[in-house]
């Protein structure tokens, strides 16, 4: 289930509350589904109690529980929680997640972006840094993309995208590849943006785009530090370092594609 499909849902529960007289308001055409900021709060939340608790006069706690009970009946919707001043924080099943990681995994390339740095910045920068430095903030220093550090967000990109590929190479050397498996409270995070990638992708917008890449390879080396993909030591790969294989891969293929659409390249060692 991706995020816009999570979004159809809760439009779908919110229709169905209201046909049942379990609420009086307007139904939206749409609803926001977001990642939500910390572990351990499901893949992903909606703020849509919230919005809809005037129309509806009453308190967005209640509207939220009223909320929380149709979409647990939506298929591929584990557990949905109340949060805060009236959040719906949502955790999707086994199914859903295999389902949208194997989509991830075998990702088609998007159209490329139109992107045209001038020859002078391309001689200066490379063809790669002098793409990305067009979708810099102004002020930004585009020398400190021609550095391997963390400071450089294209090195960060690309080189979360050349760990995945490391990682898919020493699994193979262990005789291990990507299975199904519950999603960690560690990895809610990292599944949650994952799923945000339809969204941006559908926006067609580059700026938006780099920015998706850089927050995709930050959550995912803070993740990788907390759930290592590999055993370590005498352990045997089990059913969990399979599952955080498929994210890893998964990752993988989202940066590579990201890269594509910027015209950029992405690299298997870094």
């Amino acid at each position: 289930m991706t995020p816009a499909e999570l979004s159809c849902a809760v439009v779908r529960a919110v229709r169905r509350a209201v046909e049942a007289g379990e609420l009086s308001a307007p139904v939206p055409e749409r609803v926001t589904v977001r990642t939500p900021p910390r572990p351990g709060c499901g893949e992903f939340a909606t703020n849509v109690a919230l919005r809809l608790a005037k129309d509806a006069g009453r308190p967005a706690l209640d509207v939220a529980e009223v909320l929380r009970r149709r979409l647990l009946r939506e298929p591929g919707v584990q557990c949905v929680e109340v949060a805060g001043p009236g959040f719906l924080n949502i955790s999707l099943d086994g199914a859903a997640h295999a389902t949208l990681v194997e989509e991830l995994c075998t990702v088609t390339p998007s159209p490329a972006l139109p992107l045209a740095p001038p020859d002078e910045l391309v001689r200066r920068l490379g063809p790669d840094a002098a793409r990305w430095s067009l979708l810099t903030a102004p002020g930004f220093d585009r020398d400190l993309l021609l550095v391997q550090r963390e400071t450089n967000p294209l090195f960060r990109v690309r080189y979360a995208y050349a760990r995945t590929q490391a990682l898919l190479r020493n699994a193979r050397d262990l005789g291990f590849c990507r299975g199904e498996g519950d999603i960690e409270a560690d990895s809610e995070v990292l599944f949650g943006v994952l799923g945000d990638r339809e969204r941006v992708v559908g926006r067609a917008d580059p700026v938006r785009l780099a920015r998706y890449l850089e927050h995709l390879a930050d959550v995912f080396s803070r993740w990788h530090h907390q759930c290592p993909v590999l055993p370590i030591g005498d352990e045997k790969p089990s059913a969990v370092h399979r599952a955080r294989l498929a994210l890893a891969e998964a990752t993988g293929a989202v940066l590579a594609d990201g890269l594509h659409q910027l015209g950029i390249t992405a690299p298997a060692h870094l």
